[in-house]
């Protein structure tokens, strides 16, 4: 059975741009010329601990884990 798909969001309309997202994870998350966040969608399931800290992190709690694929 194949592993379970997750997902990364980052919400923009939350996002402060204070980075802590890249420095846990620069392989998932980049800030962009607007000084928002962004992510890679569906990261390899190596960075999920990585991923989550970056969640935890975050002090707007811009960024969410999802289940599933996108449709």
């Amino acid at each position: 059975m194949a592993a379970a798909q997750w997902r990364v969001r980052v919400d923009r309309d939350l996002c402060e741009g204070h980075a802590l997202c890249v420095e846990l994870a620069a392989d998932v998350f980049d800030v962009e010329s607007d000084d928002l966040a962004s992510c890679v969608e569906t990261p390899p399931e190596g960075a999920r601990a990585r991923v989550e800290a970056a969640v935890a992190a975050c002090p707007r709690q811009a960024i969410s884990i999802m289940k599933g694929r996108q449709e």
